[in-house]
């Protein structure tokens, strides 16, 4: 199917931004014009509750703050509003953005509504929504997203989501913004600059004015407004909110001496998400970064969304400060692999920590207990074991030649150190949950003491991946399914025609499925029997019109000992 129209579907509000409805009295704070430049979203939904958000955008941001109304309604036209809620206030002190949760007050489980937002005689566009379930569900469909570069590429992958014919939530796995700048050589500028996609403010975010700004425009983009505007986020954040390769205590894209107290950037980095996300704020004198919460979709499935850069995660290790090197009998560098993989192996590396997995346990025996054939882990990064790729067993030696003379020499030279080090069968990525090996055991040996074998989501990498976990014994725990990127650019991106994904499919047991270069999101529906997961991808993020098509699919019966298999390319 060929998809290239970029705005809102019509239902969403098309023509209705702009009209004049609100009474005097629900604007008389309003001294200035306003408008609904960021859109509306919803997100965290429950049976009888769901978040609504918007950002009003003041004429005069010195004014003051600005009154809004809710309107939700049973159908587009708001002929039948089942809730009005007025007193609510686009504070300067949040950044003009509102978030008003609906707890109890007239909505009804596994229905959708319709809403929008009245401030200064303006509406914004209209969105839709749906609350969770409760009782018997025949079906369940979630799409799962993560890491959208705004340089990177257009947002088609949104723009198909919106065009969704049923989608009960959307599932960001994080990675919603990026941190860098906009120099020639950052991160993703070789397409923002072709699409005029350059990211505002134009230097590496730190501030709070600086996390707003990036959030803005972010959501700024017709197609991300459209997605939020078509169904409920359930979101968590990955490393990219803050800066890359965040750990509990720091991060590897943070310089103290010209970018102060790593403590301070996190605060302003989580006040900008808290601020202009549709996510239910941190509970008075809780901790910010404890965002693991759960989501029960009838007697269907319980989704549970857990944080894995701010609470429980150590240092990543990294081949280049970590690895200890001899000169071999060659004369070239001999990397000391049996001290490294001690390193790694090491007890106390860990991406959760104790209390949340635990938390995990207790909601997972609680989710089997209630007799729901699945439990659906949004985890952040790559869980199954991923050795680096035999590019030699993948490609001849003139095409891995014709490879390398694609690339830069600095690109050339850090994947022929890369090839030298998988040919010792190290892990592609030290950040995903292969650099902690001892708590992936851990929580393995959490979903074996449930009871349960997940279904496991992973953003982060890029990437398109079905898995089949397995332990340190062998024992089959769990399955995986990874999202690529939205506009996130891949390794196998740089690679040119080199077959990565088919070469890490080839080297990994655990590894079903991996695309390396296709961007999009999994569709992922589930039934009281069976599973499926689409591998949704577009044809291109660098123009319109694109097309969207399934890579491929893989079907999983319910029941402790069911299998699955692909069943289609």
């Amino acid at each position: 199917m060929t998809l290239d129209r970029r705005s809102l579907l019509g239902w969403m509000g098309a023509g209705v931004a702009g009209s004049t409805v609100a009474t005097t009295a629900e604007a008389r704070r309003v001294s200035q014009s306003v408008s609904f430049r960021h859109g509306v979203a919803s997100g965290d939904p429950a049976p009888r509750s769901v978040v609504f958000w918007t950002r009003v955008t003041p004429g005069d941001p010195g004014a003051g703050d600005i009154d809004v109304v809710l309107e939700v309604a049973t159908d587009v036209d708001f002929a039948n509003v089942v809730r009005r809620s007025s007193g609510l206030r686009a504070r300067a002190d949040r950044d003009f953005t509102v978030k008003h949760d609906l707890d109890g007050q007239g909505l009804e489980p596994g229905t959708d509504y319709f809403y929008r937002f009245l401030a200064g005689g303006v509406t914004s566009p209209v969105g839709r929504t749906r609350t969770l379930a409760l009782g018997t569900l025949a079906e369940a469909r979630l799409a799962v997203v993560s890491c959208q570069l705004y340089p990177g590429g257009l947002f088609n992958a949104y723009d198909a989501v919106a065009r969704l014919q049923q989608v009960d939530a959307v599932v960001h796995l994080g990675d919603y913004i990026y941190e860098y700048g906009g120099g020639p050589d950052d991160y993703g500028m070789a397409t923002g600059a072709a699409l005029n996609r350059l990211p505002d403010p134009p230097h590496e975010i730190v501030s709070l004015d600086d996390y707003r700004r990036r959030h803005a425009q972010y959501k700024s983009d017709p197609d991300l407004q459209a997605a939020h505007a078509r169904a409920p986020f359930i979101c968590v954040w990955d490393d990219h909110e803050v800066t890359n390769d965040t750990w509990n205590t720091g991060a590897q894209n943070h310089q103290p001496a010209t970018e102060g107290d790593f403590v301070t950037r996190k605060a302003a980095a989580l006040r900008a998400y808290f601020e202009w996300m549709p996510i239910r704020d941190p509970a008075p004198g809780g901790m910010q970064e404890a965002i693991q919460r759960s989501f029960h979709f009838g007697d269907l499935a319980s989704l549970m969304m857990v944080e894995t850069r701010l609470q429980g995660r150590v240092r990543q290790l990294s081949y280049g400060s970590d690895m200890d090197f001899s000169t071999g009998a060659d004369g070239q560098p001999a990397p000391d692999v049996a001290a490294f993989e001690t390193l790694r192996h090491a007890e106390d590396r860990d991406l959760l920590g104790t209390p949340q997995r635990e938390w995990l346990g207790r909601e997972l025996m609680e989710s089997k207990a209630a007799g729901r054939p699945w439990q659906i882990l949004g985890n952040q990064v790559v869980m199954a074991r991923v050795a680096g790729p035999d590019i030699a067993a993948a490609a001849t030696p003139a095409e891995i030649d014709a490879m390398l003379s694609g690339l830069s020499a600095e690109v050339r030279t850090q994947v022929e150190k890369a090839a030298g080090l998988f040919r010792h069968g190290l892990p592609f990525n030290l950040d995903s949950w292969d650099g902690y090996p001892a708590g992936r055991e851990r929580l393995y040996q959490t979903f074996k003491t449930a009871g349960v074998k997940p279904i496991v989501l992973a953003g982060d990498s890029h990437a398109f991946w079905i898995n089949e976990l397995k332990d340190d014994a062998g024992e089959h725990r769990a399955v995986e399914f990874g999202t690529s990127g939205i506009s996130s650019p891949s390794p196998g991106d740089a690679l040119g025609d080199f077959p990565l994904g088919a070469a890490l499919a080839g080297t990994n047991p655990e590894v079903v499925f991996c695309d390396q270069r296709a961007k999009g999101f999994v569709l992922l529906t589930l039934t009281p029997d069976a599973a499926r997961a689409d591998m949704m991808a577009v044809s291109t993020v660098m123009a319109r019109p694109y097309e969207l098509r399934t890579l491929t699919s893989y079907a999983l019966a319910a029941g402790p000992d069911a299998t699955g298999a692909l069943i289609g390319t």
